[in-house]
């Protein structure tokens, strides 16, 4: 089956998860409610300001792959289940991938 598909229109969305198990709970709901084709996990240190305090965390990264057409639904998703008061959510777009794999997120994502 031959798909035009726009690298453009595709992206991953970046959020960070103060434990491994909220992470993997985000993620798991993300790709059950088909609002990603898949996450990666990985644990990282973020230095940051918040309330006019410096921070040094572990945090968990996701990195969410995902058709950018259903950012908004992703987003509100994201809020509902993240921790954080202020979430970090910022999407990244694809700017060129394996048409296989593109093709791919687009079966999976289906917001």
């Amino acid at each position: 089956m031959e798909q035009n598909l726009d690298a453009a229109s595709y992206g991953i969305v970046m959020v960070t998860a103060a434990s491994r198990d909220e992470a993997e709970a985000i993620a798991k709901n993300l790709v059950a409610s088909k609002l990603a084709a898949c996450v990666s996990i990985m644990p990282i240190r973020s230095i940051y300001t918040w309330q006019a305090q410096v921070h040094n965390e572990e945090e968990w990264q996701l990195l969410i792959k995902t058709d950018l057409a259903f950012f908004e639904t992703l987003e509100a998703k994201i809020r509902e289940l993240h921790s954080y008061e202020v979430p970090e959510i910022i999407a990244l777009p694809i700017v060129t991938g394996s048409a296989p794999y593109l093709g791919w997120i687009s079966e999976q994502v289906q917001g």
